[in-house]
C-alpha cells in the first residue's frame, strides 16, 4: 500500500486535467471491475455487480488535486498564478512546484516590509527562465503547476502533498481489490474537479441515482498544538461524518457505518467538520435526493504541501467500505 500511496500522490491531475491521474487509476482496478468507463465531465466510474435483491451503492473519491494556474509572464521570466482550489498562499514561498511536462520552478515572493503583507500576488514562480520570450518557449498562460512530488514515512505515519484525496483513492482502490460476493451494486467513482464545486460527483450521481452515496476524503484533525478544537486524532480509526459546510450525514446512512464498524471490529471516530465539504455535498442534492455521508481519512496539515496520515486509519477506511459492500440495510 505504501507503494501505491507514493506512487499515487506523485501522478499529475489538478481540477479540470485529470487524464494522467484518470489512466493511472483505471490501469490499477481494470482486472477487478465487471465495467470501468469515462463519463462527459472526466470521472471514472467502476461497477462491481452485486445480487438482484441488493441496494446501489455509489462510492466517490475525488482524483483531482488543487494547483496554480499561469496567469502572466513578465518580461524576465518570471509566472504570476493564481489558485486553482484551497490554495493556502502562506505555505507557497520557497514551495518547488512542477508542470504536466515535467518543468520544474521554485515559488519566490517579493521583498516585503512586513510578513503580513504577504498575498498570492506577491508571489511568483521561478522557471529559470532569462526573459519572457524564454519562458513562454516552456510554459504558457492557463497551464497548471502542482506541488513537486514528496514522500516520507515515519513508523505507521505517511507525509506526502497530496492525501487530499489520492488517499480516498487508494481506499476505493484497495477495496476494490477485496471486494468479493458483494450484496450491492456497487459503484466507485473516481471524481474530477471536486476542488473547485464538487462538480465530477454531481453529473455522476444524477446518471448513476443510488440508493446510498459515500464520499471517502481527508478531514483536518484536532490533536496539534493550539490547533482548532475537533475531536479527530490520527490513530483512532475511520471517521464517519457527521456534518460539514456542505451536508449533514443522513441519519440511515451514519447508522449503517457505526453498525459495520461495531460489527467487523472497525476502529471509528466521529467528525464534525465546521468548515469545508466532500462530494457527499453533491451528491445528496441530486434529483429528488440521495441519503449521503462521508468516511473520512484524518489528516493533519490538510491543503499544504506536507499533509499526514497514519496508515491504520487508511487500513480502517478500507475495511469499512468492504463491509458496506455486503451491508443490508
Amino acid at each position: 500500500m505504501k507503494k501505491l500511496i507514493k506512487e499515487i500522490t506523485s501522478v499529475f491531475g489538478p481540477s479540470g486535467d485529470e487524464e494522467k491521474i484518470r489512466k493511472y487509476i483505471k490501469k490499477q482496478i481494470n482486472n477487478y471491475v465487471d465495467n470501468v468507463y469515462e463519463d462527459n465531465l472526466g470521472n471514472l466510474i467502476a461497477v462491481k455487480k452485486g445480487k438482484s435483491n441488493g441496494k446501489k451503492i455509489m462510492f466517490a473519491a475525488h482524483m483531482d488535486q488543487i494547483a496554480l494556474m499561469i496567469t502572466h509572464i513578465d518580461e524576465d521570466g518570471f509566472l504570476r498564478f493564481t489558485n486553482v482550489g484551497g490554495v493556502g498562499h502562506n505555505f507557497l514561498p520557497g514551495t518547488p512546484i512542477v508542470f504536466a511536462d515535467g518543468t520544474i520552478g521554485t515559488i519566490g515572493v517579493e521583498k516585503l516590509e512586513n510578513i503580513n503583507d504577504l498575498e498570492m500576488s506577491k508571489l511568483y514562480i521561478d522557471i529559470g527562465a532569462n526573459n519572457q520570450q524564454e519562458a513562454e518557449k516552456i510554459v504558457g498562460i492557463g497551464d497548471t503547476a502542482i506541488y513537486a512530488p514528496n514522500f516520507s514515512e515515519n513508523n505507521n505515519r505517511v507525509i506526502s502533498n497530496y492525501h487530499d484525496d489520492r488517499i480516498g483513492c487508494v481506499v476505493l482502490i484497495e477495496a476494490i481489490k477485496n471486494i468479493q460476493d458483494n450484496n450491492n451494486e456497487l459503484y466507485f467513482v473516481f471524481s474530477t474537479q471536486e476542488e473547485v464545486g464538487l462538480r465530477g460527483a454531481k453529473t455522476a450521481a444524477y446518471q448513476i441515482e443510488p440508493d446510498i452515496g459515500i464520499a471517502v476524503d481527508v478531514t483536518a484533525t484536532g490533536d496539534t498544538p493550539e490547533s482548532h478544537i475537533m475531536d479527530v486524532s490520527l490513530g483512532e480509526g475511520a471517521a464517519i461524518k457527521i456534518k460539514d459546510n456542505s451536508t449533514i450525514t443522513h441519519p440511515l446512512v451514519k447508522d449503517l457505518l457505526i453498525k459495520e464498524c461495531k460489527n467487523n471490529s472497525i476502529n471509528y471516530q466521529f467528525e464534525v467538520l465546521e468548515f469545508g465539504g466532500t462530494d457527499a455535498g453533491a451528491i445528496h442534492l441530486t434529483k429528488g435526493g440521495i441519503p449521503s455521508g462521508t468516511i473520512s481519512i484524518p489528516t493533519r496539515y490538510v491543503h499544504t504541501p506536507t499533509e499526514m496520515v497514519d496508515l491504520s486509519d487508511v487500513k480502517a477506511s478500507i475495511e469499512l467500505v468492504t463491509a458496506l459492500s455486503k451491508s443490508i440495510f
